[in-house]
């Protein structure tokens, strides 16, 4: 029985101002005297298209904006800017055609290095890259760098001992969350209008709520592979962050699967909000009956007073789910994963390779307790989380909507959380981002959405999910919301547009 996290182990193991559509109009290519403006990547590629601007210059404005703030902030794992340059100068199609962005430090690109943020695989050049790599490509994107993870994406903070720490343009002091910590971050200080990130606990949401922009998970299965598909609880899905819901949309549509196989009906392209009126269920205290910090229960009130305001119906209610033994099975799930990472490693390396000297203390220390709880209770671990899965569908045959704080509190110090302090930080990961797992283990899509601020002026993520298949239903909400509410003017103060 081979368990694994895609997206987090899967690509290890492979080594072997906008508010509606129109907005780009009034937006034009103010905020910034370069090809990029403060243009959405729907407006970027709107004015590659109509010869505003070529995808040239578009991506050596991207460059010169990494260069001004990447130093202080750390997001980019490697540059690929000759590759980005080459791509440019061809002729492109799709959606994106001539967007700049990067590609999260998990997954592979032919030819091109992938670290996932480990000394480990320090020097590792992928010899291959999966279809939803090619989906990318296909969608017209200019990939000009790998953005930074923490090791195998294995916690909710990027900060390596391979790169150091990738910091929050809001305070740079701050966690940029993880684990598509560089993403969000490059997205966030405007040097992308949207990059690449992967879910597997929260990994999209998370950096979306500690960089205030839009991050969508799509449902087990919606959209193209990324790597193999588990045989245990495939709990990893790969999407974007970005700073309008329509960049979203348009990004979930290019690299949703279709036609025979595919696990939902396609989407397509989601372009407005509906007019049909919700059920929502508001749930604040996390699974584990904890209180989240009074900020973030008065953001998440203030959300749910909004959508009552446009017409949704509001109600206090939550799945009926054992949240502790929901976390310590999820643990377990997480620990095999590490231990998968941690077997391949040593069977490169060696067996007498020194693994503190490759590996993070997380890393070591998850895949030592897989071993010691062993198979069986792995198996029964498995067992409960499908059982989890089935009680979270169960809970939307009554309602439409669950809303959640993203995070129990607004981004967390640097070195609060990261792998270096082993497993006796990670067990108290889940006061923390105890919202989040939740959809991965019920294969169910969900979004972060920066509605919410902290009194230090720290974005505060708010928590909309479903049921399986239902982006449709999530991104209509979004564009309610961001119409109601809009939040792409914000810059933080670390910024290169």
């Amino acid at each position: 029985m081979r368990v694994s996290r895609r997206g987090l182990m899967a690509n290890a193991v492979a080594l072997g101002a906008l508010t509606s559509a129109g907005a780009c109009d009034r937006l034009g290519l103010g905020g910034s005297s370069d090809a990029l403006g403060d243009l959405d990547a729907t407006g970027v590629a709107a004015a590659v298209r109509d010869g505003q601007i070529t995808a040239v210059e578009a991506l050596e404005a991207a460059i010169a904006r990494a260069e001004r703030v990447n130093g202080e902030l750390n997001f980019i794992a490697t540059p690929l800017y000759e590759y980005g340059r080459t791509r440019a100068a061809e002729t492109l199609s799709g959606p994106f055609a001539g967007v700049p962005t990067l590609i999260k430090d998990l997954m592979p690109m032919t030819g091109q290095p992938t670290k996932y943020g480990s000394r480990a695989f320090a020097n590792n050049v992928s010899d291959q890259q999966p279809p939803f790599m090619d989906a990318l490509l296909a969608a017209g994107l200019v990939p000009f760098g790998k953005s930074t993870t923490p090791e195998f994406g294995l916690t909710a903070t990027t900060e390596t001992l391979l790169g150091g720490a990738t910091k929050n343009p809001w305070d740079v002091s701050r966690s940029s969350g993880g684990s598509s910590g560089g993403a969000a971050v490059a997205v966030a200080a405007r040097v992308v209008p949207i990059a690449h990130a992967s879910d597997g606990g929260g990994s999209i949401r998370i950096p979306a709520s500690c960089n205030g922009l839009f991050g969508l998970k799509p449902s087990r299965g919606r959209t193209v592979l990324a790597g193999s598909p588990d045989r245990g609880v495939d709990i990893s899905v790969n999407g974007c962050v970005s700073r309008s819901v329509r960049d979203t949309a348009a990004w979930l549509a290019a690299t949703e699967a279709s036609g025979e196989g595919a696990a939902f009906p396609a989407v397509g392209v989601v372009s407005g909000p509906s007019t049909q009126r919700l059920r929502i269920a508001l749930d604040i205290p996390n699974a584990l009956g904890r209180e989240p910090d009074p900020e973030v229960r008065a953001a998440v009130e203030a959300a749910a007073e909004l959508c009552r305001s446009l017409g949704h119906t509001v109600t206090e209610t939550k799945p009926a789910i054992d949240g502790a033994q929901f976390s310590t099975d999820f643990v377990l799930l997480w620990a095999a994963g590490a231990a998968e990472v941690v077997d391949l490693v040593r069977s490169q390396a060696g067996a007498d390779a020194p693994l503190d000297q490759l590996l993070e203390p997380l890393t070591i220390e998850l895949a030592e307790h897989s071993r010691t709880q062993g198979m069986p209770a792995l198996r029964a671990a498995i067992g409960r989380l499908q059982a989890v899965e089935a009680a979270y569908a169960a809970f939307f045959e009554t309602t439409d909507i669950l809303l959640t704080p993203v995070l129990a509190k607004p981004p967390v110090p640097l070195g609060t959380i990261d792998g270096a302090k082993g497993m006796a930080v990670f067990n108290t990961l889940p006061d923390y981002v105890g919202y989040t797992p939740l959809q991965n283990v019920a294969g169910a899509p969900a979004m972060s959405v920066p509605l919410g601020w902290s009194s230090g002026g720290m974005p505060i993520g708010i928590h909309f999910s479903s049921s399986k298949g239902q982006e449709k239903r999530l991104l209509e909400l979004a564009y309610e919301l961001e119409q109601a509410q809009p939040w792409a003017d914000r810059k933080p103060g670390v910024n290169a547009g």
